[in-house]
C-alpha cells in the first residue's frame, strides 16, 4: 500500500497539479463561473413550472410560454455567457487586456454561428455551442496576446483615455481574428460549430456512460486522496459537458420531452458527493457519536460544514488525505453510489437532474430540487445516506479503535509526569 501512495504521489500527482494548473484550463473553470447566475436563475422558474401538483400545473398552463422565456433566456445564452467569461479569465491569464480579450473572443464566436444562409442562428449561443465557445476563445485571445506581446499595435499618445487607448491597441489583432472566422465560415463554407460538436461528440457519449461517468469519479477521489483538490483540477474538463447536458435536460423538460442525459450537471455534487465527496458526511456522524473524544471533537467541527457539502475539515482533519485505511471506502463508496444512482436513473426510477441548485445544497433538499421536485430522488438521497454510512462504518471503528489505545497511552504518560 505504502508503495502504491508513493507511485501515486510521485508519478501521477506532478503531470495532474499541471492539468489542474494549466491557464486554458483554469480560464474555463473561472469563466464558466459566468454562467451559473443564468443557470440558476433559470432553474428557479424551470422548478416553477413543474411542480408535479396538479392544481398547481393547472394553474401554471396559461402562462407556459411565458415562464418558458424566462427559460430560453437563460439556458439559451449559457455559451454566449461563457466565451465571455473564458475570454476575459483567458486574457488576465495572459495579461493582457482582459475587456477587449473577452470582445474579440464574442466576435469570433458570433461568426461561427451564422447559418449556410448568411442568418444568425441563435440556436448556437445554447448549450450545443459550449465548446465552440471554448475553442473560439482561446484561439481570438491566443491571437490578441501574440500581438500584445510582440507589440504589433497601435498606439496612441499617453493623454488619451486608457479605456479608448485599449481599444485602439486591439484594433489590428482584432481585425486578423474577424477575417480568420469569416474567411473560415463563408468563403470555405465550413460550419465550425458543427465541426467541433462531431470533434467532441466521443466525448460526451463517454461522460454519459456508466464507464465514462465511474471513471471521472475515480480520479476526482483519488486526487483528493493524495492531497489534490479532485473536484477543481478536473473542472475545467469536466464542468463544460456537464453543464451542456444540464441546459439540455432543462430544455427538454420545460418542453415536456424526455431528458437525454443522466450525468447532467448535478449528478456528481448530489448524487454521488453526498455531504461532500466521498459521501464524507455519513463518516462525520459516525464520529459524533465515536468513543474517541478526539473524534467527537472533530465530528462537531465538521458537521455543519459537512452539511453543506464541505468536507476539507474532515479530508484533512480525519485525515483522509494519504491514509490508506480509509481511502478504501473514500473511493469505493462514491462508485457504488454512482453506480446505482446511473442504473436507478436510466430505468426511469428517479428522474435526471435538470436544474441548477448550488452545489452547497444539503444532502435530500438538493436531489428534490435538481430533478425537479422528483421526491424519489429525496428517497434515494438518504438512502445513499445509510449506504455511505454502513461502508464507512467497519473502517471508522477500526480507526476508532487505534485513536482510542492512542488517547489512552497519551494519557498515561501524562499522568505518569
Amino acid at each position: 500500500m505504502n508503495n502504491f501512495m508513493t507511485w501515486l504521489q510521485e508519478k501521477v500527482m506532478p503531470p495532474m497539479a499541471k492539468v489542474g494548473n494549466n491557464k486554458y484550463l483554469v480560464s474555463i473553470r473561472n469563466g464558466l463561473v459566468l454562467t451559473l447566475p443564468a443557470i440558476i436563475s433559470g432553474s428557479v422558474f424551470l422548478i416553477l413550472g413543474n411542480i408535479p401538483i396538479t392544481p398547481w400545473l393547472n394553474f401554471i398552463k396559461p402562462y407556459e410560454d411565458m415562464i418558458n422565456v424566462a427559460v430560453n433566456g437563460s439556458f439559451g445564452i449559457i455559451s454566449l455567457l461563457a466565451v465571455i467569461g473564458i475570454g476575459y479569465e483567458l486574457a488576465k491569464a495572459l495579461e493582457v487586456d482582459a475587456i477587449s480579450g473577452a470582445g474579440l473572443a464574442t466576435m469570433a464566436f458570433v461568426i461561427t454561428s451564422f447559418s449556410n444562409k448568411h442568418t444568425l442562428n441563435v440556436d448556437n449561443f445554447s448549450s450545443s455551442g459550449l465548446f465552440t465557445a471554448i475553442i473560439t476563445a482561446f484561439i481570438a485571445v491566443s491571437i490578441f496576446s501574440f500581438f500584445i506581446k510582440r507589440n504589433i499595435v497601435i498606439k496612441l499618445p499617453d493623454g488619451v483615455p486608457t479605456a479608448v487607448s485599449n481599444s485602439f491597441v486591439a484594433l489590428l489583432p482584432g481585425f486578423v481574428i474577424l477575417i480568420l472566422f469569416w474567411v473560415v465560415r463563408e468563403p470555405l463554407n465550413i460550419d465550425i460549430n458543427q465541426v467541433i460538436q462531431n470533434i467532441f461528440h466521443p466525448l460526451l457519449f463517454a461522460m454519459n456512460s456508466l464507464p465514462g461517468i465511474l471513471v471521472y469519479t475515480l480520479l476526482v477521489s483519488v486526487l483528493w486522496v493524495c492531497g489534490v483538490h479532485g473536484d477543481m483540477t478536473l473542472e475545467g474538463i469536466a464542468d463544460p459537458i456537464f453543464l451542456q447536458f444540464l441546459a439540455a435536460n432543462g430544455t427538454a423538460l420545460a418542453n415536456h420531452q424526455p431528458l437525454p442525459y443522466v450525468t447532467a450537471s448535478g449528478f456528481s455534487s448530489l448524487f454521488v458527493n453526498v455531504g461532500g465527496t466521498g459521501a464524507t458526511i455519513t463518516l462525520v456522524a459516525l464520529m459524533l457519536f465515536s468513543k474517541s473524544k478526539t473524534y467527537r471533537d472533530l465530528g462537531r467541527l465538521a458537521f455543519p460544514s459537512a452539511l453543506f457539502e464541505i468536507n476539507e475539515p474532515v479530508i484533512f482533519g480525519f485525515p483522509i488525505v494519504m491514509n490508506p485505511l480509509t481511502m478504501i471506502p473514500f473511493i469505493v463508496i462514491p462508485l457504488v453510489l454512482a453506480t446505482m444512482s446511473y442504473i436507478l436513473i436510466t430505468i426511469g426510477w428517479i428522474s435526471a437532474p435538470s436544474a441548477m441548485v448550488p452545489w452547497t445544497m444539503p444532502p435530500i433538499i438538493g436531489p428534490l430540487m435538481a430533478t425537479g421536485w422528483d421526491w424519489r430522488a429525496a428517497v434515494w438521497s438518504a438512502l445513499e445516506l445509510v449506504i455511505a454510512g454502513a461502508g464507512y462504518y467497519p473502517f471508522f471503528k477500526v480507526a476508532e479503535k487505534q485513536m482510542l489505545a492512542h488517547e489512552t497511552e497519551t494519557a498515561d504518560k501524562a499522568e505518569a509526569k
